[in-house]
């Protein structure tokens, strides 16, 4: 039998935030979350599909002194939600999150299968961590940011990183998967410490980064570089890629 899909407008005012928390968990379905665009006073806007018989998505909004945090989670609906990797690529459902890009934002992303895809060049973001069953995993980082750190992982899809040009300070990125493909991509002005390895498949690293042992490769400037970033890139069956942008 056939499951209606209904659409939750998500519409949340600004009033005066300058810091942001945003926890969202879209269950099984696929997560996208993106700059918003125009100049509405609003912290955050987008939609949110849900099953009819399941009932609206949870919502809370905490302001105080200028700090915000904003939850959204999908209710559960009783049902086991346990599924194996391979079953939970394919989330069923969209949720689609557009962020105040002038908010300095600590955002967390979950789904428990579906992809998730954070197109954060434009947004203020401090501290990024994105997660998913089975799905894939598509993170760009903020293009201008300093000492960030950001963590990417699935249970059995690919995952790919790609990091922003003006990133300054200490950074950390970690990337993994438990069966897929994972790639970082690294602007050529920054330089960088890897630690790359997979189980089963190749370790593919960009011919800047020197290997120093077994796992790890370093670019010639990172001891003394004043922006630099610490990369861990993981997969137990894919292959891991650290690529110059």
């Amino acid at each position: 039998m056939a499951k209606n899909v209904i659409i939750d407008s998500l519409l949340e005012p600004l009033d005066g935030t300058k810091t942001a928390k945003v926890d969202i968990n879209a269950g099984t379905g696929n997560l996208t979350i993106d700059p918003l665009t125009g100049d509405a006073q609003v912290l955050a806007s987008g939609t949110l599909q849900y099953f009819e018989d399941q009932g609206l998505p949870t919502r809370t909004l905490d302001s105080s002194n200028g700090q915000t945090t904003l939850t959204l989670r999908r209710k559960d609906t009783g049902r086991s939600w346990f599924r194996l990797p391979w079953e939970a690529c394919l989330g069923e459902l969209e949720w689609q999150i557009h962020l105040n890009p002038r908010v300095s934002s600590d955002i967390v992303a979950h789904s428990d299968g579906g992809n998730v895809k954070l197109e954060l060049g434009g947004i203020a973001a401090t501290h990024v961590a994105a997660d998913t069953g089975g799905g894939n995993l598509d993170v760009v980082l903020p293009d201008t940011v300093a000492n960030l750190n950001a963590t990417a992982s699935t249970g059995a899809g690919n995952v790919t990183i790609e990091i922003g040009s003006g990133t300054t300070g200490n950074n950390t990125v970690d990337a993994s998967s438990g069966a897929g493909n994972v790639v970082v991509r690294v602007p050529r002005g920054i330089a960088a410490r890897v630690h790359a390895r997979t189980g089963l498949g190749k370790t593919i690293v960009d011919s800047r980064f020197s290997k120093i042992d077994s796992n790890t490769y370093q670019s010639p400037d990172y001891d003394g570089a004043a922006n630099k970033v610490v990369i861990t890139a993981h997969s137990g069956a894919g292959n891991v890629s650290i690529d110059t942008k």
